[in-house]
Order: structure tokens, then C-alpha cells, then sequence
């Protein structure tokens, strides 16, 4: 697994659209048609990666704690599946049962998505404001695998918050660190 950071998109950046297939319930999502009232968190996952395996009870713990606050997730996979067939679509609807996902787990099988958001690593998460623009990029938390440091979505939870409480988020904003998206060739 080789260690990658977010490449950080500018603040401000608007969310791109999107129309792709959730692979638990194989209806097309749209950016439009899963945001939230208040805010929109769009996270680049994948079933294998331990970066993200050490994180997925806390994106669902988030998930559900931000939901009735107007703030939807939505986890897309673009990773290449020829060479990673744990990240196959059947694959990607039974992780998602089994971790308990209340988001959408949509499949960038083009890899257009990923690159239209710059995304580079698992997880890599952005948080756009109602206006769809980006207040947030970069990492959950302090925790990485091994590193002994609890999970506790703090770095996400206050981006989140300041987007409830219509403050600006002041925070230095850290990049993510993941295994990197698997590029097709």
C-alpha cells in the first residue's frame, strides 16, 4: 500500500456533478439528488484499504449523527477493479451491508468523478456548504492505523459544525493520508 495525501482543492471550489450507480440499492444517484439541506460531506472510499477500514465506524457514526442535522454523505469508490476485484460493485453493496452504511456507495467506474475532484488517496473527504462550495478537504483525524491514536472524527466533526453553526472554520486543515486511488492504466 503506498501512502498518499489529498491534493487539497482549493476552498471555494464548487462541487462537480455527477450521475452514478449505487451499488446497493443499483439506482443512479445525482449530486443534486443527494445532497443535504445544509451541507454535503463526499468521500472517496474503497472496501480494501486499511486506512479506510480503520475509519468506517466512525464515517457511519458521523453519517448518522449529521443526517438529521441537514448534512448527507455520499461514498463513491473509483477505484480500478480489473486489478482490485474486492472493490467490484457486489462487493462494494455487501460491504456496505455489513458496515452498516446509511450513504449512498456509489461506483466511479470511469474514474471521471475522482479526477473531476482531484481525489487522490482512500479516504479522501470533502465537505461543500448548501451552496455546494468547499469549506472542507482533508483528513477525519489525527488516527492511522498503528499510530495508537483514538479514531474520533474530530478534524470532520468541526468542519461540520461550523457549517450547522454558519461560522467560519479557522482550523488548519490537515490532507488525508490513504493508499492511493488504483488509477486504470
Amino acid at each position: 500500500m503506498a501512502q498518499t495525501a489529498s491534493n487539497m482543492l482549493p476552498l471555494g471550489t464548487k462541487a462537480k456533478s455527477f450521475n452514478l450507480k449505487d451499488t446497493v440499492s443499483n439506482e443512479m444517484v445525482t449530486l443534486e439528488s443527494a445532497k443535504g439541506v445544509h451541507g454535503t460531506v463526499i468521500m472517496f472510499i474503497c472496501n480494501h484499504c486499511p486506512y479506510v477500514t480503520h475509519v468506517n465506524a466512525e464515517l457511519v457514526k458521523l453519517a448518522k449523527t449529521y443526517k438529521s442535522k441537514g448534512i448527507n454523505f455520499i461514498a463513491i469508490s473509483s477505484n480500478d477493479v480489473q486489478n482490485y476485484p474486492q472493490d467490484a460493485p457486489d462487493k462494494m453493496a455487501q460491504h456496505a451491508i455489513n458496515e452498516g452504511y446509511i450513504f449512498p456507495y456509489l461506483f466511479d467506474q470511469t474514474q471521471e468523478v475522482a479526477k473531476a475532484y482531484q481525489a487522490a488517496c482512500t479516504p479522501d473527504l470533502f465537505v461543500f456548504d448548501r451552496d455546494l462550495e468547499l469549506t472542507y478537504r482533508g483528513q477525519l483525524d489525527d488516527s492511522r492505523p498503528g499510530n495508537n491514536i483514538p479514531v474520533t472524527g474530530s478534524d470532520l466533526r468541526h468542519a461540520l459544525d461550523c457549517i450547522i453553526d454558519n461560522k467560519e472554520n479557522n482550523r488548519i486543515q490537515k490532507p488525508s493520508m490513504g493508499c492511493n486511488i488504483k488509477w486504470k492504466k
